[in-house]
């Protein structure tokens, strides 16, 4: 073993995988002015380029408007919100036949925009983008909801609000259904309505982008595929650098992929963070035993 395995650049049969311009933009988008809600699409499409090198995320924007124009050009001045909101689901989910992927739901492919668009296939969270993004284009203030395991797309209403489920065709969903679903999740305790309530203000954007990179990190850690893990989680690390649970991630990560340099760097950072987090105790051990292995590199 070398040196040379500390500072890899991880690649695919498709060619270098880290891309720094679409990295770059991406800080950009989340840390600029322009309101939180806005430009989901691009901020999905460029995690998306990680792993679709050279893929035009203008294209992919430029669908999304043709939708809208398409959509919008079927509906009366005078339709109200109501009325708008029906012929989306209608439109994206009857006619587009957009719709969840439930028969491969772990298909990483359901995670990125371009695919999504292109198969009409997804998880709650990239339909919800595409319903969102082209809501918003023919007028209707529609907002990411990031309740637990299960994305959901909320729509303001002069009667309050409708919390719209664009897994299932858009579907609105009931107090009751929502508290059932809370429930589930923390087992089988019935929440109350305050703590339903809690749950239904809209996702900043800077978290909607980060849950989808969870879910990339999540599936490609499971099948083994280290490296686009770590292109995954270095930039859950730029959206949200105080998150130390990533920074552990990262260093595991590192670690496999035999860059022990990094791995070491990383798990100090955990350490100096969060003395006592829940991975406190196996980023020490890993420590003593990469610092080992960096004095045997040098």
């Amino acid at each position: 073993m070398t040196a040379a395995h500390d500072e890899p650049t991880p690649t695919t049969a498709a060619g270098p995988l880290r891309d720094p311009q679409a990295a770059e933009r991406l800080r950009r988008l989340v840390e600029g002015a322009g309101g939180d809600q806005g430009s989901l699409a691009e901020g999905a499409l460029l995690i998306a380029r990680e792993e679709c090198p050279g893929l035009d995320v203008e294209r992919y924007l430029a669908r999304l408007d043709c939708l809208g124009l398409e959509l919008a050009a079927r509906i009366p001045a005078e339709a109200d919100v109501r009325d708008r909101l029906l012929a989306l689901n209608r439109f994206l989910f009857a006619e587009k036949g957009y719709a969840g992927n439930r028969d491969q739901y772990l298909d990483p492919r359901n995670s990125l925009l371009n695919e999504v668009i292109e198969r009409r296939l997804g998880i709650p969270i990239t339909l919800a983008i595409v319903q969102i993004e082209v809501g918003r284009r023919i007028g209707l203030p529609l907002e990411g909801l990031s309740f637990p395991q299960h994305y959901l797309v909320r729509c303001p209403l002069p009667e309050g609000a409708a919390v719209l489920d664009p897994f299932a065709g858009g579907g609105s969903l009931s107090f009751d259904a929502l508290a059932r679903r809370l429930g589930e999740v923390r087992g089988g305790h019935r929440p109350s309505r305050a703590e339903v309530a809690a749950l239904l203000t809209p996702a900043p954007r800077r978290e909607t982008l980060a849950r989808v990179l969870r879910n990339l990190k999540m599936l490609h850690t499971l099948a083994g595929r280290h490296a686009q893990a770590l292109a995954a989680i270095e930039r859950l690390v730029m959206l949200q650098p105080m998150a130390t649970g990533e920074l552990a991630d990262r260093a595991a990560c590192y670690r496999q992929l035999e860059c022990h340099a990094a791995a070491l760097a990383d798990y100090r950072r955990y350490l100096s963070l969060a003395p006592e987090g829940e991975q406190a105790e196996v980023a020490r051990a890993a420590v003593v035993e990469l610092e080992r292995q960096v004095a045997r590199l040098h």
